[in-house]
């Protein structure tokens, strides 16, 4: 619809700033006189819409214009509720509480209402399962240590199980599924790096402040393989059982996952052969079959031996 195209145009403009027709055109998949049309409804409704000629040309609103609150509809400001709601829990900030108060405000009591109950519909719970309380206070220290510019030092467990104490100039906060990470500036490296917070042991936020870096522009953080260090990259054909089906899901992408005829399941890709992935493989117990590579299948074969080995020394041990 037009009106539904007008809006989403203001509110664009109020975001991004200057726009060509040629790119309002190409959004919005008309053409571009129709939105010189647009243009000029905008202008007649009094949206302050100023055209400026010239290749770097374009649509712009007026600098202090603002959009008023009864373009948001119901179900937007339930959404505002919903994330909101699901922020505040992950980093216990009592100043979410003034937010929602002023969201709320937007809305007549009787739709206020409405509002919170459809927000109750959907639930963001940002807290990892087990490190409610553990992951707030980390969380809630990195988040002041950002704001304020203040180095921190941190005890840290690699995934090789090698810890350090390092200093670092934390400068973002992600959550990647349903971990948090903060991504620093290491002083010891030189570089950024991601920490990964279920691994830091202990923060301590010092005196000393440092002037914020530039961080390294990631639109997104897809894996490195640079951060399984050495681990060789192999070609894996993994078969796991009918019943690790439900675990299949949470660790490789579908185009990866053969169904057999006898209702088992093939994996393959390549794969780093590192601590994630003979952790995963033992994860599974009995429920998984190395096929290739037979390095992959021998190196399993071998931990599990020494899982036994250490069993059968604890009940010597206790029978003694």
């Amino acid at each position: 619809m037009k009106i539904d195209r007008l809006l989403a145009m203001t509110v664009l403009l109020l975001n991004q700033g200057r726009i060509s027709a040629k790119e309002l055109a190409e959004r919005f998949e008309v053409s571009t006189k129709t939105i010189y049309r647009d243009m000029d409804a905008l202008s007649r409704a009094g949206i302050p819409v100023t055209a400026y000629p010239g290749t770097s040309g374009g649509f712009e609103l007026m600098e202090h214009y603002t959009i008023s609150r009864q373009f948001l509809t119901l179900e937007e400001i339930a959404s505002i509720f919903t994330a909101v709601k699901g922020v505040k829990a992950a980093l216990d900030d009592r100043t979410l509480d003034g937010l929602l108060e002023k969201v709320g405000a937007l809305l007549h009591r009787p739709r206020l209402g409405q509002a919170a109950a459809l927000s109750e519909n959907v639930l963001f719970d940002l807290n990892p399962w087990g490190q409610g309380k553990d992951a707030r206070k980390k969380l809630g220290l990195l988040r002041q240590a950002i704001n304020q510019s203040r180095r921190v030092r941190l005890w840290y467990i690699n995934m090789n199980g090698t810890d350090s104490r390092r200093v670092v100039e934390p400068g973002r906060l992600i959550l990647k599924g349903n971990v948090w990470y903060v991504q620093a500036y290491c002083l010891l490296r030189g570089e950024f790096r991601f920490f990964r917070l279920s691994r830091v042991q202990e923060i301590d936020m010092l005196d000393e402040t440092f002037e914020p870096r530039e961080l390294p522009p990631q639109d997104r953080y897809d894996w490195n393989p640079e951060w399984s260090g050495d681990a060789p990259v192999r070609h894996v054909t993994l078969r796991f059982s009918p019943s690790a089906r439900h675990r299949i899901g949470d660790a490789f992408d579908r185009y990866q996952v053969q169904i057999l005829e006898d209702g088992s399941l093939r994996v393959q890709g390549e794969f780093p052969l590192d601590e994630w992935f003979y952790g995963m493989v033992l994860g599974c117990g009995d429920l998984v079959v190395v096929e290739e590579p037979a390095l992959a299948a021998e190196e399993v074969i071998r931990r599990a031996e020494n899982i036994l080995r250490r069993y059968r020394n604890a009940d010597t041990m206790l029978s003694t």
